[in-house]
């Protein structure tokens, strides 16, 4: 691209922090990279995206009021206000009509929006998950406690845009906190939609964990997985692994697959795609994998590559320790946040470990982010 977004609400929204050309991004992220990664090893060129708009496959908005309308849009963090949001360059446009038609819809319906500062209101938020290989499309709204009828202007929004595939109702109590409740109904569909990731078939609900722009995760995991440099021999420990994405793909050129995962929801996710996989090579455990690498290093085991992708504060020490003293031949280390892998590759080099291979990955293009993949070697 030889032109920036040119967004309306660019300063108001914060979703962008990057408003200038394509290759002046990957310019500034491999700057990024190389300063705080390139002491452990040569950097290679940021993998870019060859269309970086209207990549986000899941979009969430608050919903407001003013002036007899009901609004869509982001709240901004000073002031309380909310932005609207029209359309967004880098939203899948799908997304963007659905979010755009329930909110004219509400406005017809004369559907109370939630007041944080009362707690009384319905329709707070929406998320829509969109399926990049499959189509299919999920709908999410977050509601307040305080009932309403959904049934008929929930099936004018299928109606009018009929590639939904399901909606699914969600109560959220917390009065500031935008995330979906546990109190979950089906509107419309079977609750869930099926998307396709490196060849691997994946069930996602209203919370799976599933990265926002399917182009690039494929190449991201790709990279990792040729990074594993597995021959169908490795036995392979999957820490982090969320509903599995990366243990299922490793799986179709490793020898075996150990999944570890903490929180619960995922665990059932990914014993669900597990299955619909067919992958029997893979089990997925609930649990620590900082504990359960101890207690194989502890019984006289270890694995041959461990693949790690933590949130953006890294590793913790005790799972470092616990990864060094299970020992693996080698490391795949996923980040979304190349500072806090910076101060864990530390660690790592410090503590029988080289690092053989960094490769960034642009997975949020007009943002200020940038993963990495990183291989280690054990010495």
């Amino acid at each position: 691209m030889d032109k920036g977004l040119s967004c309306p609400v660019y300063k108001k929204c914060g979703g962008c922090q990057l408003d200038v050309t394509y290759p002046q991004q990957l310019s500034y992220k491999m700057r990024t990279v190389i300063g705080l990664l390139g002491r452990f090893g040569h950097v290679e060129p940021v993998v870019g995206m060859d269309e970086p708009l209207h990549y986000r496959c899941k979009v969430s908005q608050a919903f407001g009021y003013s002036r007899g309308r009901v609004l869509a849009g982001v709240w901004q963090s000073s002031g309380g206000k909310l932005t609207p949001v029209e359309n967004c360059a880098l939203e899948d446009a799908r997304a963007t009509e659905i979010i755009r038609t329930i909110a004219e819809l509400a406005t017809k319906h004369k559907i109370r929006t939630y007041d944080e500062r009362t707690g009384k209101g319905f329709l707070r938020f929406v998320t829509v998950r969109v399926g990049k290989q499959s189509g299919e499309v999920l709908v999410a709204l977050g509601v307040g406690k305080e009932r309403t009828q959904s049934a008929e202007w929930v099936e004018e929004l299928v109606g009018r845009c009929p590639y939904i595939t399901t909606v699914v109702q969600c109560v959220s109590t917390d009065r500031r906190n935008l995330v979906l409740g546990e109190q979950e109904t089906v509107l419309y569909g079977g609750g869930q939609i099926r998307d396709t990731l490196c060849g691997c078939e994946f069930l996602l609900s209203a919370r799976s964990f599933f990265q926002i722009n399917p182009t690039q995760t494929e190449k991201l995991y790709a990279h990792a997985v040729e990074a594993a440099g597995l021959d169908d021999s490795q036995t392979v420990i999957d820490a982090y692994c969320g509903v599995g994405t990366i243990g299922l793909i490793a799986s179709k050129r490793a020898k075996s697959v150990t999944a570890v995962e903490l929180n619960p929801e995922a665990v059932k996710n990914a014993k669900e795609n597990v299955r619909l996989n067919g992958a029997e090579n893979v089990r997925v455990l609930q649990g620590d994998a900082g504990v359960f690498m101890r207690k194989l290093a502890e019984a006289g085991e270890t694995a041959d590559v461990v693949f790690t992708d933590p949130p953006r504060a890294g590793c913790s020490r005790e799972f470092l320790e616990s990864l060094t003293a299970l020992s693996p031949k080698r490391v795949v280390y996923i980040s979304c946040n190349p500072e806090t892998q910076a101060r864990d590759l530390r660690y790592l080099t410090q503590n029988g470990y080289r690092v053989t291979h960094i490769q960034p990955v642009d997975m949020f293009p007009f943002t200020k982010h940038i993963e990495t993949v990183v291989t280690l070697t054990r010495k």
